[in-house]
């Protein structure tokens, strides 16, 4: 399957606020499977540039639980594989693989918990959130944080398929919002 083809079923994850990260308290992190017949961090690139994400960079992810609270984040796995921890201490472990992606919502926290075969993403940002802040879990004044994330725009489009794509459906984006 190429991308702009029929988007493929996308897992919905919600995850508590535990008490190391706020997580969202109203979006569900989202496991994209693999969905594009060439798995390349410039293909994933060019999708992001195409439905307005940004601030792109190419890398691996922290060892360490973080989140951002004033950005969603998508990340895709161009090469390798890895254990992401997602959530915080309480949380969800999920193997994301190459071709496989998920899209992050802001306060969700994220730390790779084992990676292989020379596990790479490529990360972005939705149009207005590319200067994005870093948090440790457990740091900062934890009811402004929960102020920030909740007050987080939704984006525009789906980092892959657009105004009509999965996270569209799923965050409940309004089409030109």
């Amino acid at each position: 399957m190429t991308s702009g083809e029929n988007p493929p079923e996308v897992r919905s994850i919600p995850l508590p606020e535990g008490p190391d990260c706020p997580n969202h308290p109203r979006l569900p992190l989202l496991m994209y499977p693999k969905f594009l017949d060439e798995v390349s961090a410039e293909a994933f690139e060019r999708l992001y540039r195409r439905h307005g994400w940004g601030g792109g960079w190419r890398n691996g992810v922290f060892s360490y639980h973080h989140f951002h609270s004033n950005a969603h984040e998508v990340l895709a796995c161009h090469r390798g594989a890895a254990e992401i921890c997602f959530g915080g201490k309480t949380g969800v472990t999920l193997e994301v693989r190459a071709g496989e992606a998920v899209v992050i919502p802001a306060g969700v926290g994220h730390k790779n918990c084992g990676d292989r075969d020379g596990f790479a993403v490529v990360g972005a940002y939705p149009r207005g959130q590319e200067s994005y802040d870093l948090v440790r879990a457990a740091e900062g004044d934890a009811e402004l944080l929960r102020r920030r994330i909740a007050a987080v725009p939704l984006p525009g489009a789906d980092p892959f398929f657009g105004p009509d794509g999965p996270l569209c459906r799923i965050w409940g984006v309004v089409a030109g919002s």
